[in-house]
C-alpha cells in the first residue's frame, strides 16, 4: 500500500482520531508523563478497530457505451455490404433489415429503452456482428460454387429466407420495446388515477 493510500485509509483516520483523543487527555493532565505511550496506544487501538478497506467494485461499461460500439459495427457492416453484389429480392430484404437495425440503434429515447434490455442488446449485437455478415458471406461463397456445379437450390433463396428470419427477429424486438413503453405509459396513467382518488 502506497503512503498516500495509507494516509487516506480508514485505519489511519480512525487511529488519528483516537490519537487526538490521547492528546486531549495529555493536555487535561490525565495521561501524565506517559503521554507518548497513551497517544501511540490510542492511535494503534483506533487503527485496529477500524473497519477494513473495501475494494472498489469493478467498473463495467455503461450499456449505452455498448450501443455505441454496435452502432460503429453497423457502419462497418454497411461499408462491407456496399461492395457485395446481391440479387434484387435479397437486396431489398437486406435494405429493410438494415433500416430496421439502424432505427433501433438511432440515438434517442428508443436506445434508452434498449439499453435496459440486455437480451435486446444481445440480439442486435448478434445480428450486426454475426448473423448478417455470415448470411451474406455464405451466399457469396455458395454462389461461386453453384456456378461451378449448377443444379442445386439457388443460394439466393437461402439468403432471402435468412434475411427474412433476421427481419422478423428485429421486428419482434422493436415490438417488445414498444410494449415496454406502452406498459410504462399505462402504469403512469394508473398512478395518476390512484393519486387523484
Amino acid at each position: 500500500m502506497a503512503i498516500n493510500e495509507y494516509l487516506e485509509s480508514r485505519k489511519n483516520i480512525a487511529g488519528s482520531v483516537c490519537g487526538l483523543a490521547g492528546l486531549v487527555l495529555t493536555f487535561t493532565g490525565v495521561a501524565g508523563p506517559y503521554w507518548p505511550v497513551v497517544v501511540a496506544g490510542l492511535y494503534g487501538a483506533g487503527a485496529l478497530i477500524a473497519p477494513p478497506e473495501r475494494p472498489a467494485p469493478p467498473a463495467f461499461p455503461d450499456p449505452s457505451a455498448r450501443l455505441d460500439e454496435i452502432r460503429a459495427d453497423l457502419e462497418r457492416l454497411h461499408a462491407y455490404l456496399a461492395d457485395v453484389d446481391l440479387p434484387p429480392a435479397a437486396a431489398g430484404r437486406l435494405t429493410e433489415l438494415m433500416d430496421l437495425l439502424g432505427g433501433l440503434l438511432t440515438p434517442g429515447w428508443a436506445t434508452e429503452v434498449l439499453a435496459e434490455d440486455p437480451e435486446g442488446v444481445h440480439t442486435l449485437t448478434r445480428a450486426v456482428r454475426q448473423d448478417v455478415p455470415e448470411s451474406v458471406d455464405a451466399y457469396v461463397r455458395t454462389r461461386w460454387w453453384s456456378r461451378m456445379t449448377p443444379g442445386g437450390e439457388p443460394p439466393e433463396r437461402h439468403l432471402e429466407r435468412q434475411l427474412g428470419l433476421l427481419h422478423e427477429e428485429a421486428a419482434a424486438l422493436a415490438a417488445r420495446l414498444r410494449e415496454t413503453e406502452e406498459r410504462r405509459q399505462e402504469s403512469h396513467t394508473r398512478y395518476l388515477e390512484d393519486r387523484s382518488n
